[in-house]
């Protein structure tokens, strides 16, 4: 079938536009074009900010519709992210089938952390086996924290001050960093806050609970080994002023995580942060490390997912 695209324009307009339709449709065919809907490219256009979901957030009861490891890695390649945060090394193999990444691998708990000299030799142990599985499987971070000020509770732990604790985190650390910084692995230690009491989205009692006592922590350190993880969900419960802080403690941060506030849901129009302008902030300042998504799915978790990526990708 041959158009003619000159005479066509001379035509009056009801048949102008049925030749220009007729001569679309031969041209698509031609080019290969199909009037199918496009395959989902992901939801990553430009890329600047490396993200990755939590897998707990994803896979564990907390989400409204718990997917599986295997379908978490699914969603996570279909909307164009490296990897995903928060995995256990037993799973690792998965991530390795797909050349993905575990951005943050977990160890000690939150509750019995380094603030307390009678966890110190657990938790090295711990933190050391962690540090060395990471490095050899070419990952960047393992999770650490103060823990709770009062773990009398416990065997082996106390009522600890702030004073007390920041000391004994700093003595802990201070044997431990070396070893990740000669494998090439950075500790992230991470404030949580100790204000909102629902299941998993505040922790009361965490003793590390302002983002300027682990950032003096981590500074006293001054180690590679050891970084500041920059959680905004719980900073901004505890501290707010966020851009302003994340340019304070730019030469120390090493991990970044994201939720939405009030609630720990989902990023997006319902919440307070504003998140375009928090990941500006750090793409000024130079951060080039990752940015998991740790936040608890109240609807459809594919589509809240793919708008916070979305939303995050400046």
């Amino acid at each position: 079938m041959q158009y003619d695209l000159d005479t066509a324009m001379n035509q009056p307009h009801h048949l102008k536009r049925r030749g220009m339709l007729k001569w679309m449709a031969a041209a698509a065919l031609l080019t290969g074009c199909s009037a199918a809907p496009m395959r989902d490219r992901g939801a990553v256009r430009h890329g600047r900010i490396k993200q990755v979901p939590a897998n707990w957030c994803f896979t564990g009861k907390a989400g409204s519709t718990p997917w599986t490891t295997e379908q978490l890695l699914d969603n996570t390649e279909k909307l164009g992210l490296p990897g995903v945060e928060l995995l256990k090394p037993d799973q690792w193999h998965l991530l390795k089938e797909r050349g993905m990444i575990n951005a943050a691998t977990p160890s000690h708990g939150f509750t019995k952390g380094m603030n307390n000299l009678g966890f110190h030799d657990d938790n090295v142990a711990i933190l050391k086996e962690r540090i060395k599985t990471t490095a050899d499987a070419g990952f960047p971070n393992v999770m650490t924290f103060t823990g709770m000020a009062d773990t009398s509770k416990h065997p082996k732990g106390s009522m600890v001050t702030a004073e007390e604790g920041m000391a004994n985190c700093i003595v802990g650390y201070k044997k431990i960093a070396p070893y990740a910084a000669d494998l090439g692995v950075q500790m992230v230690l991470e404030p949580l806050n100790s204000r909102a009491t629902e299941n998993m989205r505040g922790h009361p009692g965490y003793q590390g609970d302002h983002v300027d006592y682990c950032a003096k922590i981590v500074r006293e350190v001054d180690s590679p080994g050891l970084k500041l993880l920059f959680d905004v969900y719980h900073v901004q419960i505890m501290d707010g002023d966020l851009i302003r802080r994340i340019h304070e403690n730019k030469d120390i941060i090493g991990h970044v995580q994201i939720a939405g506030n009030p609630g720990r849901g989902p990023i997006g129009p319902d919440q307070e942060i504003n998140y375009r302008g928090v990941m500006q902030a750090f793409l000024d300042i130079g951060y080039e490390g990752y940015v998991g998504h740790e936040w608890i799915p109240t609807g459809d978790p594919y589509q809240q997912l793919k708008q916070a990526v979305e939303i995050c990708d400046v």
